[in-house]
């Protein structure tokens, strides 16, 4: 099978993740999906996985030769055995090295795969105004000892061999190549590869632990097995590296963090030099022998080629790609099975009878018919729900149906919502449910003709029966007590403690609510919020306030006794802003005031949350509570907290113990505040030590949010603060939400991820939900499953929205279901499976240590592609490492969640910082988790109207010293300027000519009046507003201190706690599966 040429990448609007609006119509449900190949050899219109870098100049021409390509991989080896004495640099010049036998003798002959023409869409076209090979890449000054390597053959030339191959005789080097195959001109294909030229310098020595019985990976295959000879070098390291390896690249012990046999890294994270590249014409130094650290060892035996970066699937190139081809046409979601573009791609939205991908994604649109298949570790069956209010103000929101008196139409047996699955029959009186086959009868008032397809011939006309998403206005019957709701309240909870007063946060609290009390949310953009407003202030003790509009002045009530908390006022408390906004206005001016000089350090935390609760209740109305708080809970009270951080516990069994709460107090009282709709939003500013591990037990089960700044400084840290204030307190939500999830017979839901809380196995309930929060569902099967009718699956929200009306959210997905394991693969989506993959490993270092953790995850992904490898692809070489096309990027995904800080931390990250960010990824969306496992890094060369440069991969081989990269990873924004920035560059985007006067703690960017400082500014308020946290801007100098910071998220490098780097973590990962495959 082959795919037709990719078409050459377009510029893109600036938005890169904004969605667009929805567009609906009716759904021509009969439609089946067109099968795509499950996976793709590359052949001569394949992606070229080893397109050239932007740094470099691009050529065009006719395909090579045979003869002119190599193989990239086919020496490499992958074991345990002793590193070799060259150390983890590069081998010595071919002239001093021995000849090449033991090492091969006993492998396999490799395969050779098709090249693509080098005039096929490049992986990263290179940006318009940089020159070719202007600048080494960044790794420190070089030595003076230090030269390049020397140029193995001529340079106008590609080397012809990457070694020789010493086989067994009888085979010949390269398999013959299959008759359905085209090729470029060349010599016949049975021809073996001429080996006369030395082995090539330009590939580094692989010098990890290599066993001498074991052949290394051959090329990297998207696909079936290939067939013919593979890509040529990348264009993209055209240029000698003249940089040392830097310090981390010395040979070192193997670390804690590399267990599991992780081969030696070699695409470090200070900038691993390479030699040339083929068709480079570089400079010519004689007499290079080593290029590690320190003299070179006595002659050593031959090591092993390293794998080329530019060799390996990219993720910046299947993310243009889907760009490029999926951005154009609108996605109908009619067609069951269908996987919808990536989270990375700006597309409309046809709903046809499926929801939303910005509702509902799976992580593979075809399920196993039955569970023996299942079990075949295939990919996880988890559909991730987003859900209720709108996923962001954007998107058209769904119909809402209102039946009146009667309420929703449902099914008698398994109480499924009306929806597009329901076969109306006899003439339209009855209805078959597509969930349970229960026949029920059609209300009088609901009754409609069938036209002659059997469909109601007013079916377009009713979102129920032609929409994936809908809304229904709920009745009395689904209101608690039987009794329609109360408008929610918003109780703010201010830290008035010496610390909170001292950082400034008191009065930046004070001052904002004044202004942001006029947007709270509300349904009707006309109309005043209904929503109503309390304040109350501690430390050791409480002080609720009087607000009621018929008072001068606010009134304190102080609540001393924190043990038995209960509310002192209830005529005063919740008030409406606009009845009480004199009063409320003076009492935020006093509030600073009052406790200017205070000298209490310790503060409360249980109280406060009972104190929040108690109010709610004797309102009887669901709500929120902002809690601003800065130090641990320590005062004789309910709640009480000690200091148990140890980082000594960091990696031991013990480790799990700091991620689960001190004790059952907060626990319970989550429990309560579900109940009562009572949500809980906290903000902490910690200067220490302050177990957010047990503080975040509460908001994370009642659906709320944990922001942190620690170390908050009122001058650089406001805006961040009150960016994420503002969007908390306006952001659509709902409350006193249950959800349930329905499947149709043979699957069923068993598992759930996120922020709420279970009081069974089948309802998940929410205090409050945003549209920042997701609900990931794991299904399982109970039955066999039909290819005929598929798996079906309603997701079920019933909610009081922000105006106080009772409504249920219905979202429907269907998927196809197969009996071949192949058609299962073809429809996966990586960027959900990893989701999935991560908040199951952050859950499960509740329990497990992390190694045993990481252990496990690389087990699963290993089985799940092995699993491919032997039932799905074709015969070939054990050496050689076949992907499926569509889950290619499984293992450098993977990899950045095992390197993560929550799994493998550095000795800088605290303990409440993996809390923390361990909280925060368990409500994540696809397109938050994405970019935070995978931050997003853009050259800024030029910034054309309306388009954004394309992203680079995340390397520090990547970066140029002379140019200005912006890093986004979901929590921040940095902009890296390189030591030989253009002066130009600097002066548009600084205003300052010169390096040395950039002034590294500045948070924003000048605004200057030129077009490339606008444009820049522009792009980042774009990246702010498609996040849900506000990301601070943090400029980076390169060689400054803050620079470690900023290679922490090159998540392709290895990582300073011990994580591998993508190129070694794929050597790691088929070795594994070449265990599980022998």
């Amino acid at each position: 099978l082959t795919s037709a040429p990719r078409p050459v990448s377009t510029p893109q609007a600036y938005s890169q993740y904004p969605q667009g609006d929805s567009q609906n119509g009716p759904p021509p449900m009969d439609h089946s999906m067109a099968q795509s190949p499950v996976s793709q050899p590359y052949s001569q219109g394949a992606m070229n996985l080893s397109g050239p870098h932007p740094s470099y100049s691009q050529q065009y021409g006719a395909p090579p030769p045979m003869q002119q390509v190599t193989n990239q991989m086919s020496g490499m080896q992958i074991g345990s055995g002793p590193p070799t004495s060259v150390g983890p640099g590069y081998a010595h010049h071919p002239s001093t090295q021995p000849p090449i036998s033991a090492a091969y003798s006993s492998a396999a002959p490799p395969s050779y795969t098709q090249a693509p023409p080098l005039s096929a869409a490049p992986s990263q076209p290179p940006p318009p105004s940089e020159p070719a090979a202007s600048q080494p890449y960044y790794g420190g000054p070089p030595p003076p000892q230090q030269q390049p390597f020397p140029s193995a053959h001529h340079p106008s030339q590609p080397f012809v061999s990457s070694s020789p191959y010493l086989g067994p005789p009888s085979q010949p080097q390269a398999p013959p190549v299959s008759q359905q195959q085209s090729f470029p001109p060349g010599p016949p294909a049975q021809q073996p590869f001429p080996n006369s030229a030395p082995p090539p310098v330009s590939q580094a020595s692989y010098s990890g632990p290599q066993p001498q019985s074991q052949p290394g990976p051959p090329p990297f295959h998207s696909g079936p097995s290939p067939r013919g000879p593979v890509p040529p070098p990348s264009m993209s390291q055209q240029q000698a590296n003249h940089l040392p390896p830097g310090p981390m690249q010395q040979q070192q012990p193997p670390q804690p963090g590399m267990q599991g046999g992780y081969p030696t890294q070699q695409n470090g994270a200070f900038g691993q030099p390479r030699g040339p590249q083929p068709g480079y014409a570089g400079p010519q130094y004689p007499g290079q022998q080593n290029y590690g650290a320190g003299p070179a060892p006595a002659p050593a035996p031959p090591a092993q080629k390293r794998l080329d970066p530019d060799s390996i699937p990219s993720p910046i190139q299947v993310i243009e790609d889907d760009r490029v081809n999926k951005s154009s046409e609108p996605f109908t979601t009619g067609v069951k099975g269908q996987a919808p573009p990536l989270v990375t791609t700006n597309f409309q939205v046809k709903d046809q009878g499926n929801a939303s991908p910005r509702f509902i994604r799976c992580t593979a649109y075809n399920m196993p018919c039955t569970a023996d298949m299942a079990k075949q570790h295939t990919p996880p069956q988890s559909p991730l729900v987003c859900s209720p209010p709108l996923k962001t103000l954007s998107y058209t929101p769904p119909y809402i149906v209102d039946h009146g008196e009667g309420g929703p139409i449902r099914c008698n047996r398994c109480k499924a919502y009306m929806c597009p699955y329901m076969q109306f029959i006899e003439g339209g009186r009855r209805f078959q449910c597509g969930f349970c086959s229960c026949v029920t009868e059609v209300p009088p008032h609901y009754f409609q003709h069938l036209d002659h397809t059997g469909k109601r011939v007013d079916c377009y006309d009713r979102p129920e029966l032609s929409q994936g998403s809908y809304e229904f206005v709920a009745t009395v019957d689904y209101c608690k007590n039987n009794k329609l709701p109360q408008p929610p309240s918003f109780i703010f909870f201010i830290d008035v403690s010496y610390n909170a007063v001292k950082s400034g946060m008191v009065n930046i609290v004070c001052q904002e609510l004044k202004t942001l009390l006029d947007y709270l949310p509300r349904e009707n953009p006309e109309a005043d919020s209904v929503v109503r407003v309390g304040f109350v202030t501690y430390n050791k003790v409480l002080h609720f306030y009087n607000v009621k509009s018929s008072l001068a002045q606010p009134q304190m009530m102080v609540v001393s006794d924190v043990s038995d908390m209960f509310l002192p006022l209830l005529d005063g408390f919740l008030v409406g802003v606009n009845d009480s906004r004199m009063v409320i206005e003076s009492l935020l001016d006093q509030i600073p005031e009052m406790f200017a000089d205070t000298r209490e350090t310790e503060t409360v935390f249980g109280p406060v949350i009972q104190a929040g609760l108690e109010a709610l209740k004797a309102a009887d109305c669901a709500g929120k509570l902002f809690v601003f708080h800065s130090t641990l809970p320590i005062a004789e009270a309910p709640g009480k907290l000690k200091n148990r951080e140890d980082k000594k516990l960091v990696g031991t069994d013990k480790e799990k113990s700091l991620f689960q709460p001190q004790s059952g107090f907060y626990s319970n009282l989550s429990k309560e505040c579900v109940a009562q709709g009572c949500c809980v939003d906290l903000f902490l500013f910690p200067n220490q030590y302050v177990d957010v591990a047990t503080l975040g037990v509460v908001p994370v089960s009642t659906g709320g949010s944990v922001y942190k700044y620690t170390y908050f400084q009122a001058e650089t840290d406001r805006e961040r603060f009150l960016n994420d204030l503002r969007r908390d307190v306006q952001k659509p939500m709902g409350f006193d939400a249950v959800m349930r999830v329905r499947t149709s017979t043979g699957i069923r839901a068993t598992d759930f991820f996120g922020s709420f809380f279970m009081s069974n196995t089948t309802d998940v309930e929410l205090a409050g939900l945003d549209c920042d929060k997701t609900v990931t569902v794991e299904f399982r099967h109970d039955d066999k499953l039909s290819e005929d009718t598929g798996a079906l699956m309603q997701c079920a929200v019933l909610y009081t929205s922000c105006s106080g009306q009772r409504r249920l959210r219905v979202h429907n997905m269907a998927v196809n279901c197969c009996s071949q394991l192949a058609d299962l693969y073809r429809n996966c989506e990586t960027d959900t499976i990893i989701n999935f993959f991560s908040k199951y490993a952050y859950r499960s270092i509740l329990n497990t240590p992390t190694k045993t953790v990481r252990d496990t995850m690389v087990n699963q992904c290993a089985q799940i592609l092995a699993c491919y490898r032997k039932n799905c692809a074709s015969p070939s070489s054990a050496g050689q490492l076949i992907l499926p096309e569509c889950m290619k990027l499984l293992p450098v995904y993977l990899n950045c969640v095992l390197k993560s800080d929550v799994l493998q931390p550095g000795a800088d990250i605290s303990l409440d910082d993996r809390a923390y960010l361990r909280q925060l990824l368990s409500c994540m969306d696809v397109s938050e988790s994405h970019i935070f496992f995978y931050p997003r890094l853009l050259p800024l060369v030029k910034l054309d109207g309306g388009s954004l440069p394309m992203a680079v991969r995340n390397s520090e081989e990547r970066l140029s010293k002379g140019g200005v990269y912006l890093l986004e990873t979901g929590l921040h924004l940095f902009l890296w300027v390189g030591a030989n920035a253009q002066q130009e560059l600097l002066s548009n985007i600084f205003g300052t000519p010169t390096f040395s006067q950039i002034d590294p703690n500045m948070t924003s960017l000048p605004e200057l009046d030129n077009p490339f400082s606008q444009r820049l500014r522009e792009i980042i308020d774009s990246f702010r507003s498609q996040r849900s946290r506000y990301m601070k801007l943090m400029v980076v100098k390169q060689e400054d201190k803050a620079e470690l910071i900023f290679k922490h998220f090159l998540c392709e490098d290895k990582s300073t706690s011990g994580g591998a780097s993508y190129v070694d973590f794929l050597c790691h990962m088929h070795k594994e599966i070449r265990q599980l495959l022998s």
